[in-house]
């Protein structure tokens, strides 16, 4: 007998929770993914004539908390008006009893599919864009949480949507720091999940904070700033954080230090603000000093040197001919 694969099986289990939209403006097309809490399906708004998706509590008796939480994620999207986060159109509560809510269906691919023939450049200004609804959300006091590659979603015409904010929650401070950046994501493996006394650990192995890999209730925004340095990771060197990279060859120094500084331990020693971080992006764009790394005087040299390579080889030229002629004038 011929087993299943585990997306057969998924798809299976998918299949059998799909939701009852009878009595509603909704008429399911079919299945999309998995989202925090939920699955989410294809959907037609039979009233407006648009394709939609639909996020549904796939359990058939939700616990009150699910329920709660899925529409608290409709509400914190609705209130985040950026056009790097998919707007939401209606919200409610199903014939069958499962809360639900409709937004924008966003065709593309994910960050992970997106950057495999990307150049440096093209990379980090996708962090630049994935930071900006991040700075948005943070100005209007919400944390994602859960920031890593899979969340974010490249439309089809180059849009940046940052996806699945349901352990989003209003910000709060936490100042403790942790051993190291890479003992905390060494010590919680990728398929690693547990609870604390302190609360539940909330977001993805090798890519939470080291805060919240200890469970602590308590974190702040600079909790998504380490997720944000965990992508840049996974961007430059094909692997989270804590994995053998993908990628060979070497990572630029200036660059590895903003990661450094993005996943410090201590949220203190990390990057304030998004905005901060993307800052230090754009110099090293730009070949400018970085914050976050001490170049000596070589380094600083042939940086100089090739931003201002034009104007070198001009100046280095000129003189060349004044000396020959200077030579020649002298016979």
């Amino acid at each position: 007998m011929k087993q299943l694969s585990d997306r057969v099986i998924a798809r299976l289990q998918a299949d059998m929770q799909q939701p009852e939209l009878k009595g509603t403006r909704y008429h399911v097309l079919g299945y999309l993914a998995r989202g925090g809490m939920g699955s989410v399906w294809l959907a037609e708004d039979t009233v407006l004539e648009r394709r939609v998706a639909l996020k549904v509590l796939d359990l058939a008796e939700p616990a009150d908390d699910l329920e709660v939480r899925l529409l608290q994620e409709a509400r914190i999207l609705a209130g985040l008006e950026h056009p790097g986060i998919v707007p939401v159109h209606d919200a409610g509560t199903l014939a069958d009893g499962r809360a639900f809510y409709c937004m924008k269906y966003v065709e593309g691919q994910t960050l992970a599919q997106h950057i495999a023939n990307q150049s440096l450049p093209d990379k980090l200004r996708l962090v630049e864009r994935i930071a900006e609804p991040l700075a948005f959300a943070h100005a209007r006091g919400f944390i994602h949480r859960d920031l890593k590659p899979d969340n974010v979603m490249i439309g089809a015409f180059g849009e940046v949507l940052v996806m699945d904010w349901g352990l989003a929650k209003a910000g709060a401070v936490n100042r403790k720091p942790a051993e190291s950046a890479i003992a905390a994501v060494e010590a919680f493996p990728q398929n690693s999940w547990r609870v604390t006394g302190q609360g539940s650990v909330l977001g993805t192995p090798g890519y939470m904070s080291p805060e919240q890999a200890r469970g602590q209730l308590r974190v702040d925004h600079r909790s998504d700033i380490f997720s944000l340095g965990a992508i840049l990771w996974f961007l430059l060197t094909g692997s989270a954080p804590g994995e053998p990279p993908a990628a060979s060859g070497l990572l630029p120094r200036p660059l590895r230090a903003i990661c450094e500084k993005a996943m410090a331990p201590d949220p203190d020693a990390r990057y304030q603000s998004a905005g901060e971080m993307t800052a230090d992006i754009a110099h090293y764009r730009n070949d400018e000093p970085v914050s976050a790394y001490a170049e000596g005087w070589l380094e600083r040299a042939g940086r100089l040197l090739a931003r201002h390579r034009t104007a070198v080889v001009l100046v280095t030229a000129y003189l060349l001919m004044r000396v020959l002629f200077i030579l020649l004038a002298r016979r």
